[in-house]
């Protein structure tokens, strides 16, 4: 029975290595495959994407209540998930001057005419409304909000930067996970070579000897 425990453990530690090894692997592939798509885009920070200089437009554009980026992209190639994310926060910075801080729930989807009445009109601006929306005289059809497109073009684009953070922070953890792994197979696998299972109870009586020597006889009183 002892051996079957001993050859368990074995197997059990060369299971633990491979996943190990295997987490590991996946883990930096992960990383080197976000990067590579990263840097195939291009991607460069503008000058504005400093704390200091978006925040001198924020207050320019009079948004409020609105969360600032605190990293730095400016002239930086975005080529890692922290970049990415970093890129992102800027971009939706931009999208709300461009938009008077209004967000894409608050405008309507078409340009409003003039004489819209108030009640068809959107917080943001534009009408959800076609009856109401101005006509685009290429097409005949109600002309669409360019505001509201811009936002939907940055969500888009923010929630693919928001990705590549996201898969690189995974990844991260799948090489440290990776790396518990290996250090548990490689703890069993020395356990069960050095017989840790084969004499138990000599382990156990070895462990008992150290603790009375450590607690030491208990000292008699005296009168």
């Amino acid at each position: 029975m002892r051996k079957l425990f001993e050859i368990g453990g074995l197997v059990a530690a060369a299971l633990l290595i491979a996943f190990g090894v295997a987490a590991i692997v996946m883990g930096f592939s992960g990383r080197s495959t976000v990067g590579s798509e990263l840097k195939q885009q291009q991607i460069v920070g503008t000058p504005d994407m400093t704390p200091a200089a978006i925040k001198a437009e924020a207050q320019k554009a009079g948004l409020k209540n609105v969360s600032l980026p605190t990293c730095t992209v400016a002239g930086k190639a975005v080529n890692d998930g922290a970049t990415a994310r970093c890129f992102a926060q800027y971009m939706r910075i931009h999208s709300l001057e461009a938009t008077g801080g209004y967000v894409y729930s608050q405008m309507g989807m078409y340009l409003a005419k003039p004489d819209a009445p108030k009640s068809q009109l959107m917080p943001g601006g534009g009408t959800d409304n076609a009856q109401y929306a101005q006509v685009d005289p290429k097409t005949g059809r109600p002309a669409s909000n360019g505001a509201r497109n811009i936002w939907v073009t940055e969500t888009a684009l923010t929630t693919a930067l928001n990705t590549s953070y996201m898969a690189t922070q995974i990844a991260l953890f799948g090489i440290v996970v990776g790396v518990a792994l290996l250090l548990s197979g490689i703890g069993f696998a020395i356990l069960a070579i050095g017989g840790a299972l084969r004499n138990p109870e000599t382990a156990v009586k070895l462990f008992a000897k150290r603790t009375a020597k450590t607690v030491g006889p208990t000292p008699v009183p005296t009168a």
